[in-house]
């Protein structure tokens, strides 16, 4: 049998640590809560979005393009507009290009749809690079654009509005899209005024 059971054991801390042990564990606290905060509030969520501007008519985008033409979103009435918010550095955007170039591929023939893209923090020259490198023959804004992200209410990139043939918009997307989800809202749209 053990000797030393029931003897009380004395622990010795050094004096300097006694203090610093219960600030650490708040400071640790405090990161840990942040950390869940953020965790919690951020949004993974894909697909369509609310926006205070659905059913309403297209806030006005007017600007120079990088290719040195002006834009304006009231010369594309009659067809429908993918108006997207990306930025070169952001994954799902880049993910999301293939698609709209896709889309556009397949609409540009008919002539019934566009795509006009609009940088969202992002430089004119890592605009030009990004689609030399990666394809897409629409009107892109890349100077400037803070004005459009703000009129949109975009919060984060990427972000796509759906813009009817007359004008309204009728559809947010947030997060990467694919030309399926473009064609479906299209065609959703589409049997609802039918």
């Amino acid at each position: 049998m053990d000797d030393h059971v029931g003897e009380e054991v004395e622990l010795v801390v050094p004096s300097g640590s006694s203090r610093l042990a219960p600030l650490a564990a708040l400071v640790a606290g405090v990161v840990l809560v942040a950390f869940i905060a953020v965790l919690a509030t951020s949004s993974t969520e894909q697909g369509l979005g609310a926006s205070p501007l659905i059913a309403k008519p297209a806030p006005q985008i007017i600007g120079g393009t990088v290719d040195a033409q002006t834009f304006d979103l009231e010369g594309e009435r009659g067809r429908w507009v993918v108006v997207n918010f990306f930025a070169t550095t952001c994954v799902p955007c880049i993910q999301e290009h293939p698609e709209l170039v896709a889309f556009d591929e397949a609409h540009s023939e008919i002539g019934d749809a566009s795509v006009v893209s609009i940088a969202f923090s992002d430089s004119a020259k890592n605009v030009e690079e990004f689609f030399r490198d990666n394809g897409g023959d629409w009107s892109v804004l890349a100077e400037d654009t803070g004005r459009h992200a703000i009129s949109y209410g975009v919060a984060a990139v990427p972000e796509t509005y759906l813009v009817s043939p007359n004008g309204i918009v009728t559809s947010k997307f947030i997060g990467g899209i694919t030309q399926a989800d473009l064609e479906n809202e299209m065609a959703r749209v589409i049997g609802l005024s039918s």
